[in-house]
């Protein structure tokens, strides 16, 4: 009898060539799952899913646009016919201040994280069965307020409130639906962002100065709290944000 918490489970992972998409990812190959990952570039892509090894897939994908979730959903659909795992993780942070910002950066911002969310699990809906478990990558300032963050923070807060409202509508079909809400964890997020080293700086300073384990996270530790809330282990929740800050957003 296997030990693994995911043996035969067919998962898909948007974002999944760095950070914590790709730690997920190979938690989850560890755990006896075959993987489908994401990423917008087709080397990043083949040189993701080489590391990872046997049981990985990837295809180069833009999450913020219907067309790229629609091209994902027919390779997922290819590869493993239905999907026991969705983690809707793609996604990305820009920082400015509200008298800044333009219609462009504006669209940019919510396309990725707002609309590329949402049409991920719609386009997911037909291979998504009973039993089936999606996981929002949301974020721990999805509760609070910042200067700068308007539109970030706010993109967030849609993405919790959709676990929220994806759960009570899909519960009939057997579907759970969850979200994770990193802290302050250092990946290619950060350089993909606007935020300059003085200004990551300043913001760890503040996390570790303000959060209980004084400290931020690792991609490991978001992983391990994704796979548990992909697994069976947590049959029994949904609507559901799991909070991964050490504290931050609680004190």
């Amino acid at each position: 009898m296997s030990n693994q918490r995911l043996p035969g489970k067919k998962a898909v992972i948007t974002g999944g060539t760095t950070g914590i998409g790709f730690e997920t990812a190979r938690r989850f190959l560890e755990e006896g799952a075959e993987v489908l990952i994401t990423g917008r570039s087709d080397d990043k892509v083949a040189s993701a899913v080489a590391e990872l090894g046997e049981g990985a897939h990837g295809i180069a994908a833009d999450a913020s646009t219907f067309e790229g979730v629609k091209k994902l959903a027919v390779k997922a659909k290819a590869t493993f016919g239905m999907v026991d795992i969705l983690f809707a993780n793609a996604g990305n942070g820009v920082f400015i201040a509200i008298d800044d910002v333009s219609e462009e950066s504006f669209d940019h911002q919510f396309d990725l994280n707002v609309k590329g969310v949402f049409f991920t699990v719609q386009q997911f809906l037909p291979l998504l069965g009973k039993g089936a478990s999606i996981v929002l990558n949301a974020s721990s300032v999805q509760a609070k307020g910042m200067a700068t963050g308007s539109l970030y923070f706010a993109t967030k807060a849609a993405v919790r409130s959709f676990a929220r409202s994806f759960a009570a509508e899909l519960a009939p079909a057997g579907i759970r639906v969850n979200s994770v809400s990193p802290g302050l964890v250092p990946t290619q997020f950060f350089a993909n962002s606007n935020v300059g080293a003085e200004s990551y700086g300043g913001f760890e300073a503040l996390i570790g100065s303000s959060a209980p384990l004084a400290r931020p996270g690792t991609p490991l530790e978001i992983a391990n709290a994704v796979l548990f809330l992909a697994s069976d282990e947590a049959s029994y929740m949904t609507a559901t944000d799991v909070v991964v800050d050490g504290g931050w957003s609680n004190v």
